[in-house]
C-alpha cells in the first residue's frame, strides 16, 4: 500500500505520474532520451542497463517492467533470464558486459566507477558517449527506483501485465504516459 494517497489505481511510477503530472513530463522525457533516443547502443541494451540497475536496487516494479521492455526488443538467440542470472557468462558482447559492470558500480555509488572499469569498457569497444550514457542511465534509474519504492507504489505480480505494457512502449515510447497523466488530473 502506498505511503501517501495517490488517488489512482495505477502501478509503480505510473501512479506517481498520475498523482503529480508536472513531474511526469521531465521524468518521461529523460527516459525517452536515455532509452529510446539516438545512440550507438541498441534500445534493448539500454533497457537491459535499466533492468540491471533496478534489479540491483531490488525495485520490483522497475525491474519487472524494464525486463519486459528488454525482452520485447531482445535479438533472437539471446535469453534474458540467462543474461540476468549471470551477465558475465551470457552471450552478450564483452562491451555490454563491461558497461553493465559500470552500471553496477554506479548503483553502489558514483565514486565506485573506477578508471579500470572505464578502461575495460574502452578496450571492449565502448565509446566515451556509451560510457557516459551508461552512467547516466544507471544514475537515473537509481533515482526512479527510489522514487517508486520510497512511496511504496504497487508492483503487480502478474508478468503478463508487464509484457502487455512492453508491447505498447516499444511502439509508442515513454511520452504518451505524460498525456495520460495530464488527462487524468483534469
Amino acid at each position: 500500500m502506498p505511503h501517501i494517497e495517490l488517488g489512482n489505481d495505477q502501478p509503480g511510477i505510473r501512479s506517481l505520474f498520475f498523482f503529480c503530472p508536472e513531474t511526469a513530463a521531465p521524468l518521461s522525457e529523460l527516459a525517452e532520451v536515455l532509452l529510446r533516443g539516438p545512440s550507438t547502443l541498441e534500445r534493448w541494451e539500454r533497457e537491459l542497463i535499466a533492468t540491471h540497475v533496478s534489479t540491483l536496487n531490488e525495485c520490483r516494479f522497475c525491474s519487472s517492467s524494464h525486463a519486459a521492455f528488454t525482452a520485447a526488443q531482445l535479438p533472437d538467440g539471446l535469453d534474458l533470464d540467462v543474461i540476468r542470472a549471470d551477465p558475465g557468462a551470457s552471450a552478450i558482447s564483452d562491451k555490454l558486459k563491461a558497461l553493465l559492470d559500470i552500471a553496477a558500480a554506479v548503483q553502489r555509488g558514483g565514486r565506485q566507477v573506477t578508471s579500470e572499469l572505464v578502461e575495460r569498457s574502452r578496450a571492449a569497444g565502448a565509446s566515451d558517449r556509451e560510457i557516459h550514457d551508461t552512467v547516466l542511465i544507471a544514475a537515473a534509474f537509481c533515482m526512479y527506483n527510489r522514487y517508486v519504492d520510497g512511496l511504496a507504489t504497487v508492483a503487480p505480480e502478474d508478468p503478463a501485465g508487464y509484457a502487455a505494457g512492453a508491447e505498447v512502449l516499444v511502439v509508442q515510447g515513454y511520452l504518451p504516459l505524460v498525456e495520460a497523466a495530464r488527462a487524468y488530473s483534469r
